[in-house]
């Protein structure tokens, strides 16, 4: 880099840094202070009353319509017997009243437990009743869903209550169109409000369950604050003429504490989408102006798989939020589509620390203002690594390590409903007898990113378990994922390791989505795995699937993958390819080697 050029970096950063440094610094409350999320919606609403606050299929809501319509609702539920500290669960779609619903439940002091809409069943009922949930907000678009368990409630059928969308059905008997009675409830800011103290539950947000039953995790009034100044201020630098595309599932962390919780920060207005439509989206940023988007990484690799549009040149996207922006697709998503600034973050519904990449370095989830610690991890025993007399081993940087964050009065982990859950993430006297620190149960690890005023950043590498070791060697599926992403026939590819019987370690498998009208070519395909990947990461087994599972913050399913492995009876009408020992190509796995690599005679 020129003397210049270096020059104007450091110009660059340190403006950054002024910026910055009121909002880390800034004092948070104390849990017994006066302060919450509906305060400071109803400090944006004083100033913006008759701004645009969302755009959604067609309707406009100024800040102040909204308030009002979150008002009329928190007294409605008061009528109804909800009370400050119980929950009421909310299970809809992206929609104005979703919103609406958990901005009146705000107000009153409530929780709002925010259940993924799509969840059926077992999994529906438990999260309803985990919560203790007096009340629940059921949409007309998945009330079916509720009605299939209400006799799995702990809730009377009064108790469930139908929030209409398109009105083509009504409500049934005994349960309540709540929204037909808002006319009759004042409109007026609740005085119950101003005495909402900042250490109270605001939400419980639910983990995928991928691996069992979901849990709740705790999201205090204080912690939603202290997202809230960094995201928008640091994060997205959001103004009040910005317009934010949100499209995210608003019943999880990065759609509601990142993208909504910048909105009510910062009076920046909303587009509001349902779902994400990589065909829909730069033909509405630009008929709606939108300069702000926040992103799960698997949305930007969409968008850069899709054809060129019109739409996309000369965009008005300047600034994007997020997480899980792969390195290997970062530059193109930057570059083509004009992005002046990526501010990747990382964090968990559940974690007490948050790291951001607040000074617009390149692959980064930036820095953590909390104190954090990376410890040796074992990948193939599966454990943390203790030295001879039994503490922890802190790994040197540019070393992946297990993500420790320590908890203390400013980054405190408010844990899971489940107090046992809650107890197991915490690991104490780590580096000094008495103290507590969250286990994320992330690897990550330091990286030189050049001038950043002293701050160590750092990149996510993986998920423990998602992480296996092979022929002697740690193998990242992150990291080999993002290599076969890139290669021609591949829509996604979801790495995952397996079991081989009489075989140390664990083989590495990918089930491959081809790209729209492609035939698996296994020569090509080998060519490019052996050309582009060392011996030990490239995969043993592939295996061909039409689609590829994800959880609806489009996170990669990996148990039912790990479980099916390469077994010809479990994996339906999917093909298995193999790549034999000493061999340079896939084949076809038949019944026959299928065999051979059960009984342990093929070599591995």
């Amino acid at each position: 880099m020129s003397a210049i050029a270096n020059a104007k970096e450091v110009f660059r950063v340190i403006s950054d840094v002024a910026r910055a440094l009121p909002v880390i610094v800034a004092k948070l409350p104390e849990n017994d202070d006066p302060a919450c999320l509906a305060m400071v919606l109803e400090e944006t609403v004083a100033r913006h009353p008759d701004s645009n606050m969302i755009i959604f299929e067609g309707r406009e809501v100024t800040w102040g319509e909204f308030n009002e319509l979150s008002n009329s609702l928190a007294h409605a539920l008061i009528a109804r017997g909800v009370n400050r500290g119980e929950c009421v669960a909310v299970i809809m779609e992206n929609r104005i009243e979703m919103l609406a619903g958990i901005m009146a439940l705000q107000k009153i002091g409530a929780i709002a437990g925010l259940v993924n809409p799509s969840l059926t069943g077992t999994q529906l009922a438990h999260c309803i009743n985990i919560t203790e949930s007096v009340k629940c907000l059921a949409g007309e678009e998945i009330f079916s869903n509720v009605v299939d368990i209400k006799s799995d409630l702990q809730m009377d059928d009064s108790d469930i209550l139908w929030v209409a969308d398109g009105r083509e059905a009504t409500a049934p008997d005994m349960m309540e169109d709540i929204m037909a009675e808002l006319p009759n409830y004042p409109t007026s800011n609740l005085e119950d409000t101003k005495t909402i103290l900042a250490g109270s539950t605001g939400f419980y947000i639910f983990t995928s369950g991928t691996t069992g039953m979901p849990k709740a995790a705790k999201v205090g009034q204080r912690r939603l604050l202290a997202a809230g100044a960094p995201f928008s201020k640091v994060g997205v630098r959001a103004k009040p003429t910005d317009r934010m595309y949100l499209c995210l599932p608003l019943f999880h962390g990065t759609g509601f504490i990142c993208g909504v919780n910048s909105s009510i920060h910062s009076g920046a207005s909303m587009f509001l989408r349902r779902k994400f439509s990589a065909s829909a989206f730069w033909p509405e940023v630009q008929k709606f102006g939108c300069t702000i988007f926040f992103y799960v990484g698997e949305l930007c690799r969409y968008l850069v798989t899709q054809p060129p549009c019109p739409e996309e040149h000369n965009n008005p996207l300047d600034r994007v939020f997020g997480n899980g922006l792969r390195p290997d697709v970062w530059d193109e998503f930057k570059e083509r589509f004009g992005i002046d600034r990526i501010c990747e973050f990382y964090g968990s519904s559940e974690g007490n620390i948050t790291f951001i990449n607040a000074f617009n370095k390149s692959k980064t989830i930036g820095y953590c203002p909390g104190t954090i610690a990376l410890v040796e991890y074992d990948i193939e025993q599966d454990e943390i690594v203790l030295d001879e007399n039994g503490k922890y081993i802190q790994v040197e940087p540019g070393t992946p390590g297990l993500l420790l964050g320590e908890i203390d009065d400013r980054f405190r982990f408010d844990g899971y409903t489940d107090k046992a859950a809650s107890d197991a993430k915490i690991l104490r006297d780590v580096l000094k007898p008495g103290d507590a620190w969250f286990n994320t149960g992330d690897l990550i690890t330091e990286v030189d990113v050049g001038f950043v005023m002293g701050k160590p950043h750092y990149q996510f590498v993986d998920r423990i378990g998602d992480t296996f070791r092979w022929r002697s060697e740690n193998v990242s599926t992150n990291e080999v994922g993002e290599i076969l992403n890139a290669n021609s026939q591949v829509e996604i590819a979801n790495v995952y390791g397996v079991d081989i019987p009489a075989t140390e370690g664990k083989a590495g498998m990918v089930s491959v989505a081809l790209n729209p009208g492609q035939a698996f070519d296994p020569e090509e395909f080998s060519a490019y795995v052996t050309s582009n990947l060392p011996g030990f990461a490239q995969p043993v087994f592939v295996r061909i699937q039409a689609d590829i599972s994800t959880t609806g913050t489009f996170k990669l399913v990996k148990g039912a993958l790990r479980k099916q492995s390469f077994h010809l009876d479990q994996v339906g009408d999917d093909a298995i390819y193999v790549m034999l020992p000493r061999a340079s190509h896939y084949q076809i796995l038949d019944s026959e080697t299928y065999s051979a690599v059960m009984n342990g005679t093929v070599g591995y």
